[in-house]
């Protein structure tokens, strides 16, 4: 929708614009023209404030890929009205600080518009990264889940000038919403039937405003429990009964993983969770070892039961104290695993890691095809070349601006909390430290990212299978799954009650879990036993009715 001004208020506009430039040649010469888009905001005199955003101006100067941006050009991307706020909250302290903002209409309603050739949303965020002297760490983190085919924040690099003042490179990006994580978006009248079973977008973070988890983290010092915080309806819009819809949800993911049925497709942990999910977020914590990964900014969504009704991981957010950027919890080592931190700081107040992470690498069929999924992805968009293309690239772009910014910032070569020892003197020093350990890193985790796991194992169970079908009596859901101690070849034939075969066939068993192609709905009503038996002589029956 075009945003029609009457003409008055454009020529309140105008001259604003022309003040800001006399204002801005007067008082900052860092900045007259860049190769990045240019963001002017004016607050009028006012503070901006933490959790209530003001109103302020906001312009963008933008003459499209490949073209320079000057100061002395007119606000032609976006010129308009704003809230804004500081966000962040052990980045606050840093004099660099990170804002949330709100384009606005000019009666202070949301105004929905597309910046720098991203979709159209109000809200956004203009990420500092001061503490990571790299600027990359974020986008790297977030192009590394879109090349794995999961939504992260798309971001486009701007140099930003706050009340006259040069404040240096900036990420605009988007912030977490539903229409941007692709989850239906929620009325508070959706107290019932599919509509209250979705979207939702919760997480795990320091400040909890939702429940605590009925199972304490894995190692925890102090009994810690892991607390839930709601991003999706906001804690000021969601209703009782979506609040206890959503804590269901997650206390039902919760206890089937924790139960020892966990495996079973049916009603283990893949009645309630996308695994596929999980897997592709434990691969971008693992690959930067993201230290406040898994436990705070962590992420996950859940969909109407209509479209999906299982939980997601992801997206990926907050990504500044990874990749060798955190001096504690063992935060720039290239050896370990990220969401074993509970072994390292069991302690650690801010919050730890949930017991799931654990649990599923105990989970053969997971293990295994997180394997696969990973050796597949390091053929291509992880490649430790495509990274260091991706990373040369992000140095390339902000290369004239990167002069200005470490001009305003002058902190190449001094610790700034909490960057890890040996510090890099210089910008070129801070690249090739993020290639050495990416690359180190890399090698790692293909090196100790198990292939797969020995099943766990009943001791009662002195044979090598475990079989079991879903639902039993029959439906057009019924599978047929065969746990395997070790690789084998086993022969299934099902005889009706009176001795009659029905079908017959081999199948080549894996370690671990295993499923029967094989649709059961044919049958006719009746009692049925399906005889499994391997070259060793083991023998097993088991009744099925239809």
């Amino acid at each position: 929708m075009t945003w029609h001004i009457p003409y008055n208020k454009k020529i309140v506009l105008l001259v604003f614009h022309v003040l800001v430039i006399l204002n801005l040649y007067g008082q900052s010469s860092l900045l007259t023209s860049s190769n990045l888009p240019i963001v002017v905001i004016q607050t009028n005199g006012q503070t901006i404030l933490d959790d209530l955003k003001i109103t302020a101006d906001l312009g963008i100067i933008y003459n499209g890929t490949g073209q320079r941006n000057a100061l002395s050009d007119a606000f032609n991307h976006y010129n308009g009205k704003i809230g804004i706020e500081i966000r962040g909250q052990s980045s606050q302290m840093f004099p660099m600080k990170s804002y949330g903002i709100e384009l606005r209409l000019l009666d202070g309603s949301s105004n929905n518009q597309s910046l720098l050739g991203m979709p159209s949303e109000s809200d956004w965020v203009l990420y500092a990264p001061y503490t990571d002297k790299t600027l990359m760490r974020n986008v790297l983190a977030y192009g590394i889940s879109n090349s794995l085919g999961r939504y992260a924040a798309r971001c486009r690099y701007v140099e930003l000038i706050l009340d006259n003042d040069y404040k240096g490179i900036y990420v605009l990006m988007e912030k977490i919403k539903p229409v941007r994580v692709g989850v239906t978006k929620m009325k508070k009248t959706d107290i019932e039937g599919d509509a209250l079973t979705g979207g939702y977008i919760f997480s795990l973070d320091k400040q909890p405003n939702a429940w605590y988890s009925s199972f304490p983290a894995l190692k925890s010092a102090n009994k810690n429990f892991p607390h839930f915080s709601y991003v999706y309806p906001k804690e000021t819009d969601i209703v009782a009964q979506q609040k206890a819809y959503i804590k269901k949800q997650v206390d039902d993911f919760e206890a089937a993983l924790n139960s020892s049925n966990f495996q079973d497709p049916l009603i283990g942990v893949r009645k309630y969770a996308d695994l596929n999910s999980f897997m592709d977020y434990f691969i971008v914590n693992e690959i930067s070892r993201n230290v406040d990964g898994y436990r705070l900014s962590s992420y996950f969504n859940k969909d109407r039961d209509s479209k999906n009704s299982l939980i997601k991981a992801g997206p990926v957010w907050d990504y500044d104290l990874s990749f060798r950027n955190a001096n504690y919890c063992n935060g720039s080592n290239v050896n370990g695993w990220a969401f074993q931190f509970n072994d390292v700081c069991p302690n650690d107040g801010a919050g730890l890691v949930p017991f799931w992470w654990e649990k599923l690498f105990t989970d053969s069929n997971y293990v295994k095809d997180l394997y696969k999924r990973w050796s597949q992805q390091r053929t291509t968009v992880l490649k430790t070349a495509n990274l260091n293309q991706v990373i040369d690239s992000i140095v390339q772009l902000t290369d004239e601006a990167r002069q200005r910014h470490f001009k305003r910032w002058p902190i190449l070569g001094q610790y700034i909390w909490p960057n890890p020892n040996p510090i890099p003197n210089s910008y070129n020093e801070e690249i090739s430290y993020l290639k050495l350990w990416l690359e180190q890193r890399l090698i790692w985790i293909d090196q100790n990212l198990p292939k797969q796991i020995k099943p766990n194992w009943p001791v009662s169970n002195t044979g090598t299978l475990q079989v079991n079908v879903f639902p039993n009596p029959i439906n057009s859901n019924s599978i047929i799954q065969i746990i395997a101690k070790e690789a084998q070849e086993i022969s299934l034939e099902l005889f009706q009650i009176n001795g009659k075969l029905t079908f017959s066939k081999k199948k080549l068993l894996v370690e671990g879990q295993n499923q029967v192609d094989q649709n059961l709905t044919f049958l006719s009503s009746g009692i049925y036993l399906l005889v499994i038996k391997n070259g060793a002589g083991e023998k097993i029956v088991t009744k099925l009715i239809k």
